[in-house]
């Protein structure tokens, strides 16, 4: 999936967030956008997935050289980040079944295969609301990398990760998204960036 954003930007009030965006991403290529925190990288991945409007400029989607219409974007993206929410009273096996039915997974990966792909398989019927912070986002992990949409948005996607669930994570990105378009919203964390990134520094987008 292709997203081209024509000098965009994003105000609160009276204060600027960024401005002045200009990027062509480009189908199955990998971004990483970098700053700080507080620095607008959360509120630009929002952007680009549709669920913020920009204050100026343009957002325009293509896919197999078809233009996308704004609100059918988000069947095309999955987006992943600390601070989504989970319905808690499901187990993960009930979540993956649940996500089944709107947002397909990639083909061959049944929710058996998923649950074996987390590492989490052992605590399949357990509710969610048990889970550690580091086993949620695995959670949210899987549901996003393992689906079947084209563009893949990944806020700080190693939070809550141990050493062990990041280096889980380099490789469960680079199986499973080679064909994805994807763009990692990333703290200067070597450890989140997938592999061969275009990076896009927030810092020089802010007058």
């Amino acid at each position: 999936m292709n997203c081209t954003l024509n000098g965009v930007a994003k105000h609160f009030n009276d204060h600027i967030i960024f401005s002045g965006v200009s990027l062509d991403i480009q189908r199955s290529h990998n971004y990483v956008i970098l700053g700080g925190n507080g620095s607008g990288k959360s509120t630009l991945l929002k952007t680009i997935a549709g669920g913020i409007s920009a204050t100026e400029g343009t957002l325009t989607y293509t896919l197999d050289n078809k233009n996308v219409e704004h609100k059918d974007v988000y069947k095309h993206l999955a987006f992943c980040s600390p601070y989504m929410k989970l319905i808690e009273e499901f187990s993960f096996i009930e979540l993956i079944e649940f996500q089944q039915k709107f947002k397909p997974f990639q083909s061959g990966l049944t929710p058996e295969k998923i649950l074996e792909i987390s590492g989490l398989n052992g605590i399949k019927t357990k509710p969610i609301r048990h889970f550690s912070s580091g086993m949620k986002q695995r959670v949210k992990l899987c549901l996003a990398v393992l689906s079947n949409a084209p563009l893949l948005l990944l806020d700080e996607p190693t939070s809550n990760l141990d050493p062990k669930g990041k280096v889980w994570y380099k490789d469960l990105l680079n199986t499973y998204s080679k064909e994805k378009t994807v763009i990692v919203a990333s703290n200067h964390l070597e450890e989140e960036y997938p592999e061969a990134p275009t990076f896009i520094e927030l810092s020089n987008y802010k007058h």
